[in-house]
């Protein structure tokens, strides 16, 4: 059957499927609870494992020792699961474990209300990790989107050894549509590199990167040879150190090996205009109604363009320059007080950015972005 009624996290879990998941671990918490519902369905007919930790803290614990393990795992949860996984997220992105993290946001602070959708995650997402260091975020739009880049997620996680985060949103999430699964793009499934060369008399170096990559290439613990691991600061073989210009030069890699690729994953969607004068930006379920309001717009004969944006972490500054050239306004809309316009303003400072945001449990309506497109 290709046309099937399916809602977000629904399809984020067929998405992990696909792409050859096959570990997950998660604590149930509203909105994100279904996405565990529909793995532990998937995954044991699959040959997988699904379980439910004690808390948060012990679920993303059980996924990346899965994922040393050589498993592709994901686990889900909401605004305050990913205050818990916090450490842990910190030393997937230190010790390169790949992990897809799905965050179902709602609107907060703390426990806020659990069902109503928000977008407050998205700064929390990049910068809740100990060392600052780059992360992965993709934001889908609709349920094909949560399926697609949750496969992307995964290529991502396993070709740059990295958490991978899908920050969803509760009304994306918990919101059935009809899904053509014959239209759904398919990427090849990638895998971790493992060395090009192993033996007794080459010893594996957990971070050490072959050739031009700044990835290094992956062994399982248990693999037969001898596998380090740490939450330290550590060299190439693993062990500990505290030599300024080791613990340097791999923090320069970590941050590099993502923001010097971005370009290679720069995921989006457009309305273009013929000498646009205002360029919308949108992200996740707010781009839903900015494409309506802007298909509005043109059709009544004004240059409005509209850019969806699909990664948001590391920030495109390639794609929204290129898209934002010759425009004398960017209207930046999303599901808070304002936290990613803050990366428009640094990027274009000399054009007009008006944030149109809403952080009260309705959703931004096309009506009020037509009202600011109008408020010139």
């Amino acid at each position: 059957m290709a046309l099937t009624l399916i809602d977000g996290n629904e399809a984020i879990a067929w998405g992990a499927l696909a792409a050859g998941c096959r570990f997950f671990a998660g604590y149930p918490i509203t909105p994100a609870t279904t996405i565990y519902n529909a793995m532990l369905r998937l995954l044991p007919p699959s040959g997988g494992v699904c379980l439910q930790g004690e808390d948060e803290i012990a679920s993303i614990g059980f996924c990346l020792g899965a994922s040393m393990a050589g498993f592709k795992v994901m686990t889900a949860t909401s605004g305050p699961g990913i205050s818990l996984y916090s450490e842990q997220i910190s030393f997937a992105i230190g010790s390169e474990i790949p992990i897809v993290i799905v965050d179902v946001q709602r609107l907060g602070p703390s426990t806020g209300s659990a069902t109503k959708g928000a977008d407050g995650d998205i700064q929390f997402l990049r910068w809740g990790n100990s060392g600052g260091l780059p992360v992965i975020v993709l934001a889908p739009v609709d349920a094909r989107d949560c399926f697609e880049l949750t496969m992307a997620a995964f290529n991502l996680a396993e070709a740059y050894r990295c958490p991978v985060f899908l920050a969803s949103n509760k009304e994306l999430s918990m919101t059935r549509e009809t899904l053509d699964w014959a239209a759904l793009v398919r990427p090849r499934v990638l895998d971790r590199r493992p060395p090009a060369t192993t033996g007794p008399d080459r010893p594996y170096l957990p971070f050490e990167p072959e050739g031009d990559s700044l990835v290094p290439p992956f062994l399982p613990i248990g693999a037969g040879r001898p596998v380090r691991q740490t939450s330290s600061t550590h060299g190439a073989d693993g062990f500990i150190t505290t030599d300024p210009k080791r613990i340097a030069a791999n923090q320069e890699r970590l941050r590099r090996k993502l923001e010097s690729a971005v370009a290679e994953f720069s995921y989006y969607s457009e309305l273009p205009a013929v000498a646009a004068d205002t360029l919308v930006i949108s992200y996740g379920v707010s781009a839903r109604a900015a494409r309506a309001a802007v298909l509005q717009e043109q059709r009544a004969g004004r240059a409005v363009a509209l850019l969806v944006l699909k990664t948001l972490w590391p920030v495109p500054e390639q794609l929204i320059r290129e898209r934002a050239r010759g425009c004398r306004r960017v209207l930046v809309v999303e599901m808070n007080l304002g936290q990613y316009v803050r990366e428009i303003q640094r990027l274009l400072p000399d054009r007009e950015i008006t944030l149109i945001g809403r952080m009260d449990g309705e959703l931004i309506r096309p009506a009020q972005i037509r009202e600011g497109i109008a408020h010139d």
